[in-house]
């Protein structure tokens, strides 16, 4: 019998980068624990773990019998009612439920509106550098991820007039993600709105990446006065993530707020890929929402706070440039002039126990940066950071 050749996978899925994390993860574990504890900056994770009461209502959610029965396509109606109250309490203006979709998480959000706004051979603007799953969900579905630079003389804000020249007929969405992953920019509310007239104008979507706004520095009223703007619904589509907040990334929850012609198309591919998100969690969730609201203000100022410390520890190192720091993330500029960021990464994890992700994770263009998540350890592992990176050789 002839030999035959290995049946196919989707090219597309082929050209997609493997998930770098796991990657970076590896280095750590080679780290002999000679400076002390490893320090690790590498992921979006929670420092703190939820509060018991919020763990408790999980708890008692698990052991209704209701909870183990498939929910709503687009989450159960406590708490996209809830979560509706919420953000128009936020934002200064009336969301419906029907406009409110639950997810498996903010990346499942992501994934969802991509296959509801372009398909193979499209394009989608990302700032660069960009959050990595947002540029591998559009490769693996043949969407074209078009770079929009965004660079440390603008504060990593991207600029209107510089995307404009970038769109083409092929061009379906903008995506924007305030406060930035991964450089921790926070866009100002007259950028958010630019794009948004942008976007009306040329008809495209805005697509609102807002995982960290919980994390916004105290004293801002609100991120944005975008929602408040009639006609929203036909042009922006908000993504959010409990996760961080709420300290419950393992709960996979997230939110998309959107038009209900929208939700209702949205809908479809939800019952495809998750049929109800998790249902106990959602229980919980609701309930927090007003449950742990002081908790969650303390956890944001505490988050904030460490942006100033890692600042602090930075300053005294010669050649390191903190460029961004804010809700969660810090990029920084290595001083090894020519080194990979892989390589620096590396050596940062094996030989000094801190563990950041290289800038080329994030984009092309990023081999001097690092990116570093400064919410996941407590304000004392914070401050070992001069020690370990002074004399740090290339």
């Amino acid at each position: 019998m002839p030999m035959s050749s290995p049946a196919a996978l989707n090219p597309d899925l082929l050209d997609t980068g493997t998930p770098p994390i796991p990657e970076a993860q590896g280095w750590a574990r080679a780290y002999d624990g000679s400076r002390g504890p490893l320090v690790d900056l590498s992921q979006a994770v929670p420092g703190s773990p939820p509060p018991d009461a919020l763990l408790r209502k999980l708890a008692d959610a698990a052991a209704e019998p209701g909870s183990a029965r498939y929910g709503g396509i687009t989450g159960d109606a406590s708490l996209r009612e809830g979560y509706a109250a919420e953000i128009s309490r936020i934002y200064g203006t009336a969301f419906a439920p029907a406009e409110i979709a639950i997810t498996s998480g903010c990346n499942q959000a992501y994934v969802v509106t991509m296959m509801a706004l372009a398909r193979a051979g499209d394009n989608v603007l990302l700032p660069t550098p960009w959050y990595f799953n947002h540029e591998m969900t559009l490769t693996m579905l043949g969407v074209e991820p078009r770079p929009l630079p965004c660079t440390p003389g603008s504060g990593f804000v991207p600029d209107v007039e510089t995307a404009e020249a970038l769109i083409d007929e092929r061009t379906r969405a903008i995506v924007l993600v305030t406060p930035n992953n991964p450089t921790g920019a926070v866009y100002p509310p007259e950028t958010i709105a630019a794009f948004a007239a942008l976007c009306a104008r040329r008809g495209l979507w805005l697509v609102l990446d807002e995982t960290y706004r919980d994390f916004l520095p105290e004293g801002v009223a609100r991120p944005h006065e975008m929602f408040a703007a009639s006609g929203w619904q036909d042009s922006v589509i908000g993504l959010y993530s409990f996760s961080k907040a709420y300290a419950v990334p393992g709960w996979r929850l997230g939110a998309i707020t959107a038009g209900e012609r929208v939700i209702a198309q949205i809908g479809k591919v939800l019952d495809c890929v998750q049929i109800s998100p998790v249902r106990a969690g959602q229980a919980a969730v609701t309930w927090g929402i007003d449950g742990i609201r002081a908790w969650r203000e303390r956890n944001r100022a505490e988050i904030n706070a460490r942006a100033s410390l890692f600042r602090e520890a930075m300053a005294p190192l010669n050649g390191w440039r903190v460029l961004s720091a804010g809700a969660y993330f810090a990029y920084v500029a290595h001083p090894f002039a020519g080194a990979q960021a892989a390589a620096v990464a590396r050596r940062l994890a094996e030989e000094r126990g801190v563990l950041a992700l290289p800038g080329p994770y994030f984009g092309p263009g990023q081999e001097d940066h690092l990116r570093i998540a400064i919410a996941n350890v407590a304000a004392d592992r914070i401050g070992l950071l001069g020690e370990r990176l002074a004399g740090l050789s290339a």
